[in-house]
């Protein structure tokens, strides 16, 4: 399976944790400029999310929907696209970065949409 196994999806996310924890750090003690600290809060907030639903689908996968095994790649894009361009904002990056926040937006929809598809994959006891 080489890279894309699960425990290379959880150390990504794990990772991605680390870097979420770290900013919103960052925004709540490190930064005073009340754009910027909104900025790094809701990259910070979407990225914690999206980490640990890259977690959830390691779950997933634990007990039949094998399906689930397609969403780390989404959440986690999205996180690099969506959080990363927010990040990239409040540091001073020119705006027209922000016209990829929404692909990762519409990367994290890509994600839940797969996660609602494995999900119907799992015994229904």
């Amino acid at each position: 399976m080489g890279f894309w196994s699960r425990r290379n999806w959880m150390t990504l996310a794990a990772a991605g944790g680390f870097v979420a924890v770290a900013v919103g750090a960052f925004a709540a003690h490190g930064v005073t400029d009340p754009r910027a600290q909104e900025l790094l809060r809701t990259g910070a907030m979407y990225g914690f999310m999206h980490t640990m639903a890259t977690f959830a689908c390691a779950t997933f996968m634990q007990v039949g929907a094998k399906r689930a095994r397609f969403a780390p790649a989404f959440f986690l894009s999205g996180v690099l696209l969506f959080s990363g361009s927010l990040y990239a904002m409040a540091f001073g990056a020119p705006r027209w970065i922000g016209a990829v926040t929404p692909i990762g937006g519409l990367c994290f929809l890509t994600g839940w949409a797969i996660l609602a598809w494995a999900a119907r994959g799992v015994d229904p006891v």
